[in-house]
């Protein structure tokens, strides 16, 4: 049997997001800046565990140490992974379908 010691979980702190032509990407050279348009307005950002939200922190910096506080841990969501699908279940770049009244 394998111990939890033995697995590896990928982490990643999502600061902001966007969406770039691939022209404009191929362009992108050192000292470049690209704009977010989808930022955290709190300075509150995203942690995902092998691509999934898991948790919201704050970035800290201390001494020359970047970190994250976990500030909420999200809960799992009820419905099952399927790629190509958002975390609510919605086929990707496609809008959610209108609720009945």
């Amino acid at each position: 049997m394998i111990g939890f010691d033995a697995l590896h979980v990928d982490l990643a702190v999502v600061l902001g997001k966007t969406r770039l032509p691939l022209n404009q990407l191929l362009r992108i050279t050192r000292g470049a800046t690209i704009p977010l348009e989808e930022a955290a307005e709190d300075d509150t950002v995203d942690i995902l565990a092998n691509g999934l939200p898991v948790a919201r922190g704050q970035v800290s910096i201390r001494g020359s140490a970047i970190m994250v506080e976990v500030t909420e841990i999200l809960r799992k969501p009820e419905i099952s992974r399927v790629p190509g699908t958002t975390i609510d279940g919605r086929v990707k770049d496609r809008p959610a379908p209108a609720e009945a009244a």
